[in-house]
């Protein structure tokens, strides 16, 4: 419920960012972004089978593509605090990504 903002009105589909991550141009699409208050939340699906069943367990290659959004929207909204969360369609969960696993990329 307290991520409900996620899926409502405010929120958007398959949002398109471009930015300068370190020596690269990202260009990508966010496929759930919401801003509410001090915070901008961004979801991306994932069809893995089986999906991860912890944060630990999320392929790099996925905790790396959400640390580069992460960095390119925080370049966009820099007073707001950027939340990362997976949908795993597979089995409909929904799972946050913490802070600690994203920030260990450098760009």
């Amino acid at each position: 419920p307290d991520l409900g903002g996620l899926f409502g009105e405010s929120s958007r589909a398959e949002v398109p960012i471009v930015g300068q991550v370190g020596d690269f141009t990202l260009s990508g699409q966010v496929d759930r972004l919401a801003i509410h208050g001090d915070e901008v939340l961004i979801v991306d699906y994932k069809t893995n089978r089986p999906p991860a069943r912890s944060p630990e367990k999320i392929p790099k290659i996925y905790q790396r593509q959400m640390a580069a959004y992460k960095a390119v929207l925080k370049e966009i909204y820099p007073k707001k605090h950027v939340r990362c969360f997976l949908l795993w369609t597979d089995i409909a969960e929904l799972m946050e990504i913490p802070e600690g696993l994203l920030n260990k990329f450098t760009f």
